[in-house]
Order: C-alpha cells, then sequence, then structure tokens
C-alpha cells in the first residue's frame, strides 16, 4: 500500500456492490479506479455514471498495481476464488458474506491469507454490526444489564422467494439459506454474547418451493450450543410470505431483549403490570456500505484487525457445520480452523 496517497479501489459485482461503488465514489481517503460486472450494459452506466474505468474481467483488477483493495460482490459461488486470487495479487479484501461456501475453500483462504504474514486485511461485510441498536445492545450486554444469556433466538425473514426461484441463488453450486441469511443472526449470536457455539443440529424443509426445480431447503432451523450453557436458535427462512425483516430475542437472567415487527424493546422485570421498555434505535445500518470505512480507516491506520478477521472464519465455520448437520441428520461438531 502506497503511504500518504488515496487507496485504490475496485469493485467486482454490481448488485449491492453497485451501493458499495457510489458510497466509495464520494470518500476523499479512497479512489474508486475500476468496475467490472458480467452484466456489460450495468457496468456500462454505472462507470459512465461514476467516471470510472469499465474492467472487461476481474483479471483486470489483480493486474493493476493502482488497486490496493478489491471489493468482492459477486454471486456467493464466486468469493471463494476471487478472494484467493485478489490475496495472491497482495491486494487487501473487502468480501460480501459469506465469505466462501465450502470448509475446503476457507482452509484454501486461510491458507494464502497467512502465507503474507498478516499484511494483507480481509474483511467479510457482516453488516448487522453496524445498526446503531446492536451496537447500543452490545455495550449494556457487557455492561451486565441482561445478566447471565441463556438462549439466543433469531430469525431470517427473506420473504423474497422470487430471487430463490428466479436468480442464482436457487441454482448456485453450494447455496444455503443459512450461508446466505442465517450468517447475520449467527454473527450477531456471536459478537452480542462473545462466545462461539461447540455444535449444531439443523433440521430443514422444501415446502415453500416443492413446486419447482429448486432443489436446496428453503426453512433451515438451527440449535447451536455453547460451553457456557447458552442456547442458540438460527433459522434461514427463504420462503416466508413475509416482508424482508430479522427477528431477534435474547433471554437473560435478569432482562430480555426483543425486536420484532413491534419494533425494539426490553423486559427489565417479571411483574405483568410493567410494560416493556422502548429501546428507539435502528436495527438496521443506513447503508448496507457502513462499514467500509472503518476498514479503509484500519488500512490507513496500520491498525491490528486479526479479531475481526479470525471471527469471518469462526461465523461461516459454524454456517458449514449447520449444513452438514442438515445434510447427515445428527448434531454436528463445530470445527474452527
Amino acid at each position: 500500500m502506497r503511504n500518504n496517497q488515496q487507496l485504490g479501489v475496485a469493485v467486482s459485482g454490481l448488485g449491492v456492490g453497485e451501493r458499495h461503488a457510489r458510497m466509495i465514489s464520494t470518500m476523499s481517503e479512497v479512489k474508486l479506479l475500476k468496475l467490472y460486472d458480467p452484466d456489460q450494459e450495468k457496468a456500462d452506466l454505472l462507470s459512465a455514471e461514476l467516471l470510472v474505468e469499465k474492467a472487461e474481467s476481474f483479471n483486470d483488477f489483480l493486474q493493476d498495481e493502482r488497486i490496493d483493495i478489491v471489493i468482492i460482490a459477486s454471486p456467493d459461488h464466486f468469493h471463494a476464488e476471487q478472494v484467493i486470487a485478489a490475496i495472491n495479487s497482495n491486494k487487501h479484501v473487502f468480501a460480501e458474506k459469506p465469505l466462501c461456501n465450502t470448509i475446503d475453500e476457507l482452509r484454501n483462504i486461510i491458507d494464502v491469507w497467512r502465507s503474507h504474514s498478516g499484511k494483507l486485511q480481509l474483511h467479510s461485510n457482516l453488516i448487522l454490526r453496524a445498526a446503531p441498536l446492536y451496537q447500543w445492545l452490545k455495550k449494556q450486554i457487557e455492561e451486565g444489564l441482561l445478566g447471565d444469556i441463556y438462549a439466543f433466538d433469531g430469525d431470517y425473514l427473506y420473504g423474497r422467494l422470487e430471487k430463490i426461484l428466479n436468480g442464482w441463488r436457487g441454482t448456485g453450486e453450494n447455496y444455503s439459506g443459512m450461508k446466505g441469511g442465517g450468517v447475520h443472526l449467527i454473527d450477531l449470536m456471536c459478537w452480542l454474547t462473545g462466545q462461539r457455539p461447540i455444535s449444531v443440529l439443523t433440521m430443514g424443509n422444501a415446502i415453500c418451493t416443492s413446486n419447482s426445480s429448486i432443489t436446496i431447503d428453503d426453512q433451515m432451523s438451527a440449535m447451536f450450543r455453547f460451553d457456557s450453557g447458552l442456547i442458540g436458535r438460527i433459522t434461514a427462512n427463504l420462503g416466508c410470505v413475509h416482508r424482508h425483516q430479522h427477528v431477534l430475542r435474547i433471554f437473560g437472567t435478569k432482562a430480555t431483549f426483543i425486536y420484532d415487527d413491534s419494533g425494539a424493546r426490553i423486559h427489565l422485570s417479571r411483574d405483568p403490570a410493567l410494560r416493556a421498555t422502548p429501546v428507539e434505535l435502528n436495527p438496521l445500518p443506513v447503508d448496507k456500505s457502513d462499514l467500509l470505512p472503518a476498514f479503509f480507516n484500519a488500512l490507513r491506520g496500520n491498525l491490528d484487525t486479526l479479531k475481526q478477521t479470525e471471527e469471518s472464519f469462526a461465523i461461516v465455520s459454524a454456517c458449514f457445520a449447520s449444513d452438514k448437520s442438515l445434510s447427515s441428520g445428527k448434531e454436528e461438531p463445530i470445527k474452527y480452523i
């Protein structure tokens, strides 16, 4: 990375990547240099609007010495190959979730990343960490407001069945609802509690997509076990008749936190006469790109982000174990690499 100069950035994939590109184009500490998407018309339009170069292939990024950072927002099944190629080309990487789709891909990513002795930063866009509500909640948990947490329930309600039936998700290699969406709730579970699960038992069905050619389970329910005794229940519900939303309930010995259609609130008493206290904070980040500024600042300040990178590895490992349990029908240990 060149010192005292703008960091050069390239964006691959212009779905959510379009939002990333727009934010980057407004920032002074970085310079958006190239965009790539296999949809040439989409790439042409955005590159012309933002006045940046359109790359003809992902490999164009790797050969450009001006590019310090590659943002990977391609479909999930391209993530591992592109992450590895970018790191091997001495680029820092900010990748959409999931970081990769299989345990073998994760091993390969970790091997390549470690071969650079920690000089390259690698982050996954686990965006709910940027939500004001959960930043507040993490602080409350750390200060003991909830007491000892013994149960964590999270529901990922996708509510976009057409994207499963008509897009790459339903036919993409190794796609699953847990890696594609439930991962956000698994990350919140681990980040908020400061704990990692040791095993998982997952069940699922494909009732919502039973009359289609889709072969994945569109409903997955996973029970995570922790050393502390904490039990986590995470569902990934792709076919639900519901707006796109997540639901969260955290049960502690001193308080219960709930976020659902009625908003966020916290119960501080078992007295039935006392109502829950509303928490008027946004459960979503302002933008899906909200973690980018911190990533860029860490690069410019040479900050140690090893813990965050290793957390990304751990979260996707939990997803892999859930998928394995769904297939085996057994409780599976979670192997952290």
